[in-house]
C-alpha cells in the first residue's frame, strides 16, 4: 500500500528538506547533485565518504551538512600520529576519587567530521569501525552508547597522494555511500572568486531543521514503497556484479540493502512516496562505485555506476 497524503504531507517535503538543500546551495555552488545526494544518504541513517583532491569542497560541506541538520557537532583532523584513545577517549586517575574517570573523546557527537581519514593510520582508522556499524565504542572493558542520531562524514584525498593510508574494504563498506565534487564549473567559481569568503557564510548559517524533525523524516524514509519489480532490479544489478568478471567480488547483502535504503530517501527528495527506477539509477554510483574492485587495472572505478547502469537493464 502507498502512503497517503496524511502519511507523508507535502509540507514535510518541501520544509525542512528544501530548506537545507537552500541554504547548502548558497554556500556550495553548483553542487547541488552532490547535496542531494549527501542528504539521502543522512536520511538513509547512512555514513558519508567525500573523496576528491584537496581545496575542492569537502570539509566546506561536512560542515555545511552539520550545521544545516542541527546536530551536535565535532570535528577529528586525522593525522599520521593520531592514536585511537584520541578518538574514543581515555580513562585518567584522579586523586581526590582514587579512582579513573573517562574522560570521552570527540567520538561522543551526533555528526562527526573524519576530516582526510585516510591519513591516518590503519590501527587510528579502526577505531572508527565499531562506532560506525554499533554506534557505541567499547573503551577499557566498557560499553558506551553514542548519543541519536549518529552521523560519521568522512573526508579523504586520492590515495594516490603523498601521506596517505588507503582504506581497507571492510572500512569502505561502512559507509553507506561515496562522493565526489570535481572543479566547480565556470559560473560558480566566478561567484566564488567574486563573494563572499564561504568561511564568514558559514558562521551566519542557522540550523534548517530540529534534531526531531530529522529523525521524523528518518522514520518516514522506510515507509516509502517499494513494488517487487523495483527489487528485482536491485537483485539484477547485485547479480551482475557477483558473475561479472569486470569486478574481482560482487556487491554483498549489505550494499543491496543500502541501494534500497538510499533510493527510497532520494524518491523522498523528490516529493515521491514510491520508488522508481530512476531513482536507483540517481544513488546506484555513489553505493555501488567504492565497493567495487575491478579486475582490471585500466577500468576505473568512477567509472563503475555508467558500467552497472548500461549493462543491467530495467525489467
Amino acid at each position: 500500500m502507498l502512503l497517503s497524503k496524511a502519511e507523508l504531507p507535502q509540507t514535510v517535503l518541501r520544509g525542512p528538506i528544501d530548506r537545507v538543500i537552500e541554504s547548502a546551495g548558497k554556500i556550495i555552488l553548483g553542487k547541488e547533485s552532490q547535496v542531494r545526494l549527501a542528504l539521502a544518504c543522512l536520511l538513509a541513517r547512512g555514513h558519508l565518504l567525500i573523496e576528491d583532491l584537496p581545496g575542492v569542497g569537502k570539509t566546506t560541506l561536512a560542515h555545511v551538512l552539520a550545521r544545516s541538520l542541527g546536530l551536535q557537532f565535532q570535528r577529528i583532523q586525522f593525522t599520521s600520529d593520531m592514536l585511537p584513545a584520541d578518538i574514543i577517549g581515555v580513562s585518567v586517575y584522579e586523586r581526590e576519587t582514587g579512582g579513573f574517570k573517562f574522560h570521552p573523546g570527540p567520538i561522543f557527537a551526533q555528526v562527526i567530521l573524519a576530516d582526510e581519514v585516510n591519513r591516518a593510520t590503519p590501527k587510528t582508522q579502526s577505531a572508527l569501525l565499531e562506532a560506525m556499524e554499533e554506534h557505541q565504542v567499547t573503551a577499557e572493558g566498557e560499553t558506551r552508547k553514542l548519543p541519536e542520531p549518529f552521523f560519521v562524514i568522512a573526508t579523504q584525498n586520492p590515495s594516490e597522494q603523498v601521506g596517505t593510508f588507503p582504506l581497507p574494504e571492510s572500512q569502505l563498506d561502512r559507509f553507506m555511500m561515496r562522493i565526489e565534487l570535481g572543479y566547480p564549473d565556470r559560473g560558480a567559481e566566478r561567484a566564488l572568486l567574486t563573494g563572499t569568503d564561504r568561511r564568514d557564510l558559514l558562521a551566519t548559517l542557522d540550523p534548517s531543521m530540529t534534531p526531531a524533525e530529522l529523525m521524523e523524516l528518518q522514520t518516514s524514509v522506510q515507509r516509502i514503497h517499494v513494488a517487487p519489480a523495483l527489487l528485482d532490479y536491485v537483485q539484477a544489478i547485485v547479480e551482475h556484479t557477483r558473475r561479472s568478471a569486470d569486478y574481482l567480488a560482487g556487491l554483498s547483502p549489505r550494499a543491496a540493502l543500502a541501494i534500497v535504503h538510499t533510493a527510497r530517501a532520494w524518491a523522498m527528495l523528490e516529493g515521491r512516496d514510491k520508488v522508481i527506477p530512476e531513482d536507483v539509477q540517481a544513488i546506484l554510483p555513489g553505493v555501488a562505485a567504492h565497493r567495487l574492485r575491478p579486475a582490471h587495472d585500466a577500468t576505473r572505478r568512477i567509472d563503475v555506476g555508467a558500467q552497472l547502469l548500461a549493462a543491467v537493464p530495467i525489467p
